[in-house]
């Protein structure tokens, strides 16, 4: 079971904009769920973007007015009667804070309202609600998660990217349909968090390597490269032509079980292992090194990887992460894997 608290500190790195100084108090707080630290983190988000000010963006509004305004429809005027009235169905443009990063955010708040969340962070959710009274609600099951952000609406990433894990990580639809609120992110989103978590604290803590997500090319004897899939790395790491490739694994369990004995994901290390020889020859005209790393997510399970194999004039390594330590211990963790390939 990963603390709390460490979950705080991964989605620091994953949005850098929780390392802002309005964000510092919660690395000390402690949250009894995931549900929870959610909250916190949307109460501060919200307060600050409130006091910039929300977004807002000019949508079409059609009502019956009495005066003319935009553009008059008047087959809905016919149509509504409102000619009867002395009035005449318009469609304007109006200034709005009706948006849908707006929406989402409000949407998402109402939804925490039904979650394992304390009375005091509901009392202070409902409060931030009044200033959203003009915003509609949406269900969340159709937004488009993928949206683009620009210098105008770049505020609301962290937000937005927030509300994305709290629907995810709230919501089970059961086997009769109904929905049922949860408090704990799913295997599959803390994965994802995971990757992300490693790829920044990279990133941020050693900025004398280059570390990316980056596409491997298939090195072919031809030019056939139909139906190839894309080899798509977690975290790869270099230093000029040291590279350090990093698959990211959060599994439940690390090993698997052959005839009665613990073995090492097959298909873990086939990929790594491709990864890698793609990539070592790639550079083969260069003074290089190319070595890969399974790095998983530890569990309670009984065998903890911890090895080091030479293939075919590779080193692939396979280590566990423990989740469940001080974020200090963590830290100790990342850098040692740095030091030992890159520092030799």
């Amino acid at each position: 079971m990963i603390p709390v608290q460490n979950i705080y500190y991964m989605l620091s790195y994953a949005f850098q904009a929780l390392q802002a100084q309005n964000y510092k108090d919660l690395a000390t707080e402690k949250f009894h769920n995931t549900a929870e630290l959610c909250a916190a983190i949307l109460d501060k988000g919200i307060s600050v973007q409130l006091k910039r000010g929300l977004g807002r963006d000019y949508l079409p509004k059609s009502e019956s007015l009495s005066t003319l305004q935009g553009k008059l429809s008047i087959s809905e005027s016919i149509k509504t009667q409102t000619l009867l009235k002395k009035q005449m169905i318009c469609t304007y443009d109006e200034f709005s804070t009706n948006i849908q990063f707006n929406q989402i955010i409000k949407s998402t708040m109402l939804l925490l309202l039904k979650a394992n969340v304390t009375n005091t962070r509901k009392k202070r959710l409902r409060n931030l609600l009044l200033f959203f009274s003009d915003v509609n609600e949406i269900n969340l099951r159709f937004v488009n998660w993928n949206q683009h952000y620009n210098r105008s609406n770049q505020s609301y990433q962290m937000l937005i990217g927030i509300c994305y894990l709290v629907y995810n990580g709230l919501l089970q639809t059961q086997t009769d349909g109904t929905t049922r609120i949860m408090d704990f992110f799913d295997e599959q989103h803390m994965c994802h968090l995971y990757e992300k978590f490693l790829l920044e604290y990279y990133r941020k803590e050693h900025p004398e390597l280059s570390a990316n997500a980056s596409q491997i090319i298939w090195q072919l004897d031809d030019s056939a490269s139909q139906l190839l899939p894309k080899m798509q790395t977690d975290i790869m790491l270099s230093q000029g032509n040291n590279i350090l490739i990093i698959d990211a694994k959060y599994y439940s369990h690390m090993t698997q079980q052959q005839y009665g004995t613990n073995t090492l994901h097959s298909n873990n290390l086939y990929q790594i292992f491709t990864y890698v020889k793609n990539k070592d020859f790639e550079l083969r005209e260069l003074e290089h090194t190319v070595s890969g790393m399974l790095l998983y997510a530890q569990t309670d399970a009984d065998v903890i990887p911890n090895n080091t194999y030479q293939m075919s004039g590779n080193q692939i390594s396979v280590r566990a992460l423990n989740l469940n330590q001080d974020f200090s211990g963590i830290a100790h963790t990342l850098d040692d894997i740095i030091q030992n390939s890159f520092n030799k």
